[in-house]
């Protein structure tokens, strides 16, 4: 089969396409044909080993000192179940799948285990919009649902609203009824706006000059601290990030043993059950993905090279192109 490989850590021009042999498949896994897997955040960041902050060291201890452990990347997928071990009973060939995997989604072939975060793929969703979804929707549904418990009716502030993760957690947080207000660029207002946002503030303004106390502040960007946002927390407001450092770590530490607003971090999994949760509201029209430009395999340089520029939707790669 034919695969995309990092071969060395570096810039978008290192991945190269070239064979590898065909997976083999277990008895409990299940063999997909992929047919579509986008240009995450994560993703990049492995082939460059752009592991910010505290996680530096980290990032190079689990995905490979010198160059990546696992040479094929990719971690969401959608495509053609085309054939199952012997002791599979969820899946059968033919089956359209979507889900997330440690790595080896940028090939024609993936094999993963029948039990793994791996769902149906949702009514009216073609391959390469269900496969945009995972990454950033269950990103946003750890974070405001599980982590800051988001109620009905509570005020929402997300900081890099119109980015990867930002365009989800718009519509989680009005699933889970809260008031939403995004901070963007004012060329970001109509998209956000579009995702459901019920009021926008241009990211060039202070925010904290609002009068408005919200429940949680959500920072997709990397724009601020706890610190630069205790001032506009509700009494029991919680401050969220996707950055990890020592100030934050601190700052959750500190926050968790009295009252008043908390800081909280955490590293969004995800499992097979908040994959068809998921996959049930994308059925229903509630999550949609939003769109750029996709890429076929052999050209999955220019598709990270895009990602790069920060594009207002999803860059997806095509291993398998449709008829």
């Amino acid at each position: 089969m034919r695969a995309a490989i990092t071969p060395q850590y570096g810039p978008a021009a290192v991945l190269q396409v070239t064979q590898v042999p065909d997976p083999i498949v277990g008895e409990n896994e299940v063999l997909v044909q992929v047919h579509a897997s986008p240009v995450t955040a994560g993703d990049r960041r492995v082939r460059a080993a752009d592991f910010p902050g505290a996680s530096a060291a980290v990032g190079r201890l689990m995905m490979g000192v010198l160059r990546p452990r696992n040479p094929i990347q990719g971690t969401m997928f959608a495509g053609e179940v085309v054939a199952v071990g012997s002791k599979v009973s969820r899946y059968s060939a033919g089956d359209q799948v979507f889900g997330s995997a440690d790595h080896g989604a940028y090939a024609e072939l993936l094999v993963r285990p029948e039990d793994s975060t791996m769902a149906t793929l949702p009514k009216g969703f073609d391959y390469a919009q269900a496969a945009a979804v995972p990454y950033g929707a269950i990103t946003a549904m750890y974070f405001l649902q599980t982590l800051a418990e988001v109620q009905p009716g509570e005020s929402v502030l997300l900081l890099g609203a119109a980015g990867g993760v930002g365009r989800y957690a718009i519509q989680v947080a009005k699933l889970l009824g809260a008031k939403v207000t995004a901070v963007c660029s004012p060329k970001d207002f109509e998209l956000v706006q579009e995702l459901g946002a019920d009021a926008v503030l241009d990211y060039n303004e202070d925010f904290r000059k609002q009068s408005e106390r919200f429940d949680v502040v959500f920072d997709l960007a990397d724009v601020s601290g706890f610190g630069d946002c205790k001032e506009v927390l509700s009494p029991k407001g919680r401050y969220l990030t996707l950055y990890i450092s020592l100030a934050v770590l601190a700052h959750v530490a500190w926050t968790s043993m009295g009252s008043g607003p908390s800081a909280k971090f955490g590293v969004a999994l995800g499992d097979r059950e908040q994959l068809e949760r998921l996959a049930t509201w994308m059925s229903e029209g509630r999550i949609r993905p939003v769109m750029a430009q996709a890429y076929p395999l052999l050209e999955i340089s220019a598709a990270h090279a895009l990602a790069e520029q920060r594009p207002k939707g999803e860059v997806m790669v095509l291993p398998i192109l449709a008829a």
